[in-house]
């Protein structure tokens, strides 16, 4: 039952509440960049809910070369649920009670901290509860995670008025200081980070565009592999940067910072040559400026998991904004 574990979540607000004049200063969270721990009974844990649970929160991320989950995952019963883990940053409580409810709270044991609740009044309506949650449970401790990790990544940033082409076009992006210009025109941004493992790559750069038409993914590819060959050779003679061919590259439609916009997760390869990896980039329809703004992120890093690599392109990304 999670009704301990509940009783001294009302015991913690509690306190809150009675000492609304008093700071009261929580311990740093802990916890690595997409993990999540998951505290319910080991008997639920290997029986169905958890087969739910897992199918939803380690389902393979999509647009990556290798299978990778997008949370790994720890799970400890509620008995065991002690001092050593309340300070984990993503903690997703779930077990059978009177009533059914599903509900998040912020900075409870630790700060930052996210947690969330999952209850059903057996098994079967716990099941339903958890399946008809499915998106907010992922983008609730992914979007903690991309406020933490922005908050890190972001404390050392280029200054964007040094960079001609974010005052040229008219938006920018905070970029963390160990990435290196590589191009900047005044048309076109590539700043890339080098480290032991690979390497990590942000461009930028906008097109005119004729109708709202273009903004589709068979014209998006062309641009960006246009871009490629113009401005991203290879390590040999006739090689350039390319989207895979042979990989249908995942899109959605929404809305970036306002603007209409196709979000891309694909493989980039090397044409003649072997190098590749994936990709994240956001294609924004910008009407007021007759254009089509790309940001993408791209990472090469052989023979290691990349899932984390393209969530730190993604907190980059995301800190888009129009001058």
């Amino acid at each position: 039952m999670l009704k301990n574990l509940l009783l001294f979540t009302f015991v913690f607000l509690s306190l809150i509440s009675c000492t609304k004049n008093e700071k009261i200063t929580l311990v740093g969270s802990t916890g690595r960049i997409n993990h999540v721990l998951i505290v319910m009974k080991n008997s639920d844990w290997q029986g169905e809910v958890g087969d739910t649970l897992r199918e939803i929160i380690a389902k393979p991320i999509v647009g990556l070369p290798q299978e990778e989950a997008q949370f790994s995952i720890n799970q400890v019963g509620p008995e065991t649920f002690n001092n050593l883990f309340k300070p984990t940053r993503n903690i997703l409580f779930v077990g059978i009670d009177k009533e059914r409810m599903f509900y998040t709270n912020k900075n409870i044991y630790s700060q930052p901290q996210t947690t969330l609740t999952i209850l059903g009044n057996n098994k079967e309506d716990l099941i339903q509860n958890i399946n008809s949650h499915k998106k907010e449970i992922i983008s609730t401790f992914k979007n903690n995670d991309l406020k933490v990790y922005q908050k890190k990544l972001l404390k050392d940033v280029w200054n964007t008025k040094n960079i001609e082409t974010f005052n040229q076009l008219g938006f920018s992006l905070k970029i963390p200081s160990q990435y290196i210009k590589v191009e900047d025109d005044g048309k076109f941004l590539w700043y890339r980070h080098r480290f032991t493992k690979g390497q990590l790559n942000i461009l930028a750069y906008s097109i005119p565009y004729a109708t709202k038409d273009d903004l589709n993914i068979s014209n998006i590819t062309k641009i960006k592999d246009s871009i490629g060959k113009k401005h991203i050779p290879g390590q040999f003679e006739n090689t350039h940067l390319i989207s895979e061919p042979q990989f249908e590259p995942i899109t959605k439609n929404l809305k970036f910072k306002g603007m209409p916009a196709i979000e891309t997760r694909g493989l980039w390869i090397v044409k003649n040559d072997f190098m590749g990896g994936p990709y994240l980039s956001y294609a924004l329809y910008d009407e007021s400026n007759d254009r089509i703004i790309i940001i993408e992120g791209f990472s090469y890093s052989p023979a290691t998991k990349k899932r984390d690599y393209v969530f730190e392109l993604e907190a980059i990304l995301k800190t888009f904004q129009i001058n």
